[in-house]
């Protein structure tokens, strides 16, 4: 018989379009290990709510391998010293895993390289991260050149099928229980409204696709309606490998719409996050522009009020209705409509003048789709510190926002203690002199905070 070969598993929790899986199948007997390496990622280990995502999406993909009477090892622990171990206990050296670009998993790649067979296989993104460069070989910094030559390359390599077979080692490595890992919050027990909203795994992922190709054509027209959340909802799934973006794109290929471009310039986003973390490894912690290494936030480790005003956005007790709107929304479904995340992102960092890694962290372990290229790209542009970034001297204003994209529906299902106003009051209560009163006022005036913002950054410039 053949050697058996390990699957390694992290974000590539699927049986098709898995080129690892499929690989490894055609060798010989397999064996998919899960192992849950908490620190590995340090602080970027992975969030409260990816974590309930993950125990459903394990439990699915599980009940996949169970009907090819295969199964899932899991282990707990360092993961090339788990991945080690099931070696030694299978007898085998063969191990095949889809290429990660998170430092963490890059310094464990190269680690087990050094004492396994690893085989990378490339299959999370529409291209390997590397794979598109300018004309004289190097990487992109900005993203439109990068879109645009990406899209110069599509179609992106036909999606793998499921194996047609698989079969087992002669004996199973120990594997924990899933429920020991206790990935579930129990006290308190706050997955209620995930749990309500989200359809985990797989087959979930592919319905949620079938439901968005009749959709994504209205997509230019209805993606910053946060009351009509005209979202596709596949992050979750793309994140958790549940379904690539190689199968979406084949999927909609046929639409001819700007909707269907729109949607398709967020896939290559996707792409491009992973390019930027893969050159720029620390970009969650660090400023990628050093001159903001000197800008003078607010820090809540030092200073009560900004600690306040940090718990305040975090909770959705800002007085400002979008932004607390959003936050709410945030933490009842771990998710936030794109639109909103803007203006919250931009309403901690510039309104409030906390630094942006305050606010990456919170989304991190709230976002069912925190994904650590994604989140830190999107924050560092907001915060104007990335290498491509919105300027941050454009500063939102979110009420004019809330107005301007009608989020009053949206508004009354997530502060239900607006709910009974109408526009444009629900916009701005205390401005209109209907502010409930369990509604707090603002934390802070539009314009104050405005101004607050332009002098620090005019002090940071020695102005």
């Amino acid at each position: 018989m053949s050697d058996v070969q390990i699957v390694w598993l992290r974000r590539d929790l699927r049986m098709a379009d898995n080129p690892a899986l499929y690989e490894a199948a055609r060798k010989g007997p397999v064996c998919a290990v899960y192992v849950l390496d908490d620190a590995a990622a340090g602080h970027h280990a992975m969030g409260g709510a990816s974590r309930w995502w993950l125990h459903h999406s394990i439990e699915s993909l599980s009940r996949s391998f169970g009907k090819r009477n295969a199964r899932i090892v899991l282990r707990r622990g360092d993961a090339v010293e788990e991945l080690c171990k099931v070696a030694d206990a299978l007898g085998t050296r063969s191990v095949h895993a889809k290429r990660h670009y998170e430092p963490w998993w890059r310094k464990a790649q190269g680690a087990l390289a050094e004492k396994l067979d690893l085989t990378l296989h490339d299959g999370n993104y529409l291209f390997p991260a590397g794979h598109v460069t300018t004309g004289s070989g190097e990487p992109y910094k900005i993203y439109t050149p990068f879109y645009k030559a990406l899209r110069a390359q599509l179609p992106p390599r036909d999606a793998v099928p499921e194996p047609e077979t698989l079969s087992s080692p002669d004996e199973w490595p120990a594997s924990d229980d899933l429920s020991d890992w206790k990935l579930l919050p129990t006290k308190p027990d706050w997955s209620g409204g995930i749990a309500a909203f989200w359809s985990v795994g797989e087959e979930a992922a592919h319905e949620r696709l079938a439901e968005w190709d009749a959709c994504v054509g209205d997509y230019e027209a209805r993606r910053n309606l946060p009351s009509i959340d005209g979202s596709s909802r596949l992050s979750p799934h793309l994140h958790h490998g549940e379904i690539t973006p190689v199968q979406v794109w084949h999927a909609l290929k046929h639409h001819r719409s700007e909707g269907w471009r729109s949607f398709e310039s967020e896939l290559v986003w996707r792409d491009y996050a992973q390019n930027v973390i893969c050159r720029f490894p620390a970009y969650g912690s660090r400023n990628y522009r050093e001159e903001y290494d000197a800008f003078r936030w607010r820090d809540p480790a030092k200073d009560e009020d900004a600690a306040r005003d940090l718990e305040a956005w975090q909770e959705g007790r800002t007085g400002y209705p979008i932004v607390d709107a959003g936050m709410r929304q945030l933490y009842q479904i771990g998710w936030m409509h794109n639109r909103v995340r803007m203006i919250t992102a931009s309403f901690l960092i510039k309104h409030l003048l906390i630094d942006w890694r305050e606010g990456e962290k919170w989304f991190w372990d709230c976002l069912v789709d925190g994904d650590y290229g994604s989140n830190s790209v999107n924050w560092q542009w907001n915060s104007g510190t990335g290498v491509d970034s919105n300027m941050f001297v454009r500063i939102m204003a979110p009420l004019t926002q809330s107005e301007k994209f009608d989020a009053a529906g949206y508004i009354r299902r997530y502060v239900p203690e607006l709910a009974g106003l109408d526009a444009p009051a629900i916009h701005d209560p205390e401005a209109h002199g209907c502010r409930p009163k369990g509604y707090p006022r603002k934390i802070i005036a539009h314009k104050a905070g405005r101004e607050r913002a332009l002098s620090a950054y005019r002090a940071m410039n020695g102005e």
